[in-house]
This record gives structure tokens, C-alpha cells and sequence, in this order.
């Protein structure tokens, strides 16, 4: 499986770690490290992560990192990573359904 990441999730990821960053640059690289590393699991096993709740469908799915959700859409041979929210932001359906 190939991952591909969408705009709206490399923007999410950046200000998350940009956010971490103010207190402590060394953990935002570290977080963004193990962020892409936790994604990496996707690719042997994609339906690891659970269906979203606010969605109910099979290929919409999170993964959980931490205080984070790492939304993602299975697909035949390809995972696009949605978005990145912190768990206690609502998610905004029509964000990632688009």
C-alpha cells in the first residue's frame, strides 16, 4: 500500500509540531518523527485503526498518537492520510469528506 498524505494533514502536522516547538524544539521533531512512523504501520496493516465514529463508514479511519486522532481513508492500494487533530477538536465532517 502506498501512503499518501493531503495537504490539509501536512498543514495539520506542521502547526501541531510548530505549536510543541515554542516549549520544546527537540520533542516537535521527535513528535513529527514518530508521527511518520506510526503511519508507516498503515501500510502492512491499514484497517489497524479504528472507523471514525463521527463517520461510520469502513474506510474512514484513526489512528490514535498520543493526544491525537490521525484520520485516514483506505483505498484499493493507496492510504490518504486525511488530517491530524488533537482529540478533544471536534471534527469537521465536511473537512475531510470533500
Amino acid at each position: 500500500m502506498k501512503i499518501i498524505w493531503a495537504p490539509l494533514a501536512i498543514d495539520r502536522a506542521a502547526e501541531i509540531a510548530e505549536y510543541i516547538s515554542r516549549d520544546n524544539p527537540v520533542a516537535a521533531g521527535k513528535w513529527i518523527h514518530n508521527l511518520f512512523k506510526k503511519v508507516e504501520i498503515l501500510k502492512s496493516t491499514p484497517e489497524i485503526g479504528r472507523i471514525v465514529p463521527e463517520i461510520e463508514r469502513k474506510e474512514i479511519r484513526e489512528l490514535i498518537f498520543g493526544n491525537y486522532r490521525i484520520i485516514y481513508r483506505i483505498e484499493k492500494t493507496i492510504i490518504n492520510i486525511l488530517t491530524v487533530r488533537h482529540g478533544k477538536q471536534i471534527l469537521p465532517v465536511d473537512e475531510i469528506m470533500a
